[in-house]
């Protein structure tokens, strides 16, 4: 709900009152995301939708839109801890555009952080790695900060 909600907004519900809210999502039928499984059970998340349902998105300045055209948006993940570093999250990306394309989709874009260090702890990796984004195929389209690069997929053209 981080990118849902104005930040106000967020911590006044934080816990309970976001998983609520996100439920609320999932009920009225949008699909907030891609789920992956390993033997029937989830380890993975990916939240992706179109961009216009992540206000907080159009608020940023490193974040703000490029364009006109209608993106697909890949704003965080979660990755079991014991299946971290095992490709995961590109299995996730590549999930993403699929479902993206099924729903009309032609851009999904990504915010990654790009480490400054050899190894960035997990809690500060949630909306994935700029190393992760290009092995599924996103080109660097902006970067406004240092660390988090804008990068996109092309539907189509890959």
């Amino acid at each position: 709900m981080w990118w849902r909600l104005a930040r106000s907004e967020f911590m006044k519900n934080r816990g309970e009152r976001n998983k609520k809210a996100l439920k609320s999502v999932v009920d009225s039928g949008k699909v907030p995301g891609i789920i992956a499984f390993a033997q029937g059970e989830p380890i993975g998340w990916c939240a992706v939708a179109p961009r216009n349902e992540y206000p907080t998105l159009e608020r940023s300045r490193i974040l703000k839109r490029i364009g006109d055209e209608p993106v697909w948006s890949v704003v965080c993940f979660f990755v079991a801890k014991k299946f971290r570093r095992r490709g995961i999250t590109v299995k996730l990306l590549h999930s993403a555009i699929n479902h993206a394309k099924q729903h009309g989709g032609k851009i999904v874009e990504g915010y990654p952080i790009e480490p400054t260090k050899a190894r960035t702890p997990d809690p500060f990796a949630y909306t994935g790695l700029a190393s992760a984004f290009r092995k599924a195929g996103f080109a660097e389209v902006a970067r406004r900060s240092k660390t988090r690069p804008v990068m996109r997929y092309q539907i189509g053209k890959s």
